[in-house]
């Protein structure tokens, strides 16, 4: 009688097996960037002056640059994590797939840059 290796805890697995990591990573950055809007939001609501000198102001302190970064790199991640699923189950080419996955990242990466370079230019 012939056994079959792949039942029971010598199984091989192969392929995205991110699962609970990224599914968790998307809660977290979800989180930080409704926390992020709540701030900005109570800063907008609570603030006086609505002109642009009061919000280059507000992003002029290094603790809201600081939270605006994290809050922006989450978001990044967080697309990243999306954009990546959707390539990997609707793109069937492994040529193309891979393709698209260097663009997004390449793409990521730029917005992450011009996004600090923004911040801390004010």
């Amino acid at each position: 009688m012939a056994t079959n290796d792949n039942i029971g805890p010598k199984r091989l697995v192969v392929g995205a097996h991110y699962g609970l990591r990224d599914w968790l990573a998307q809660r977290v950055t979800a989180v930080v960037m409704v926390a992020y809007t709540v701030i900005l939001l109570v800063s907008f609501l609570t603030g006086q002056n609505f002109t642009y000198e009061g919000w280059a102001g507000l992003f002029a302190q290094q603790w809201f640059k600081l939270i605006s970064a994290v809050t922006l790199f989450g978001l990044f991640f967080h697309a990243w994590v999306g954009v990546r699923d959707i390539w990997m189950d609707y793109v069937k080419s492994v040529g193309l797939r891979l393709t698209l996955q260097v663009a997004t990242i390449v793409w990521l990466i730029a917005c992450a840059a011009w996004s600090v370079q923004i911040l801390w230019s004010v």
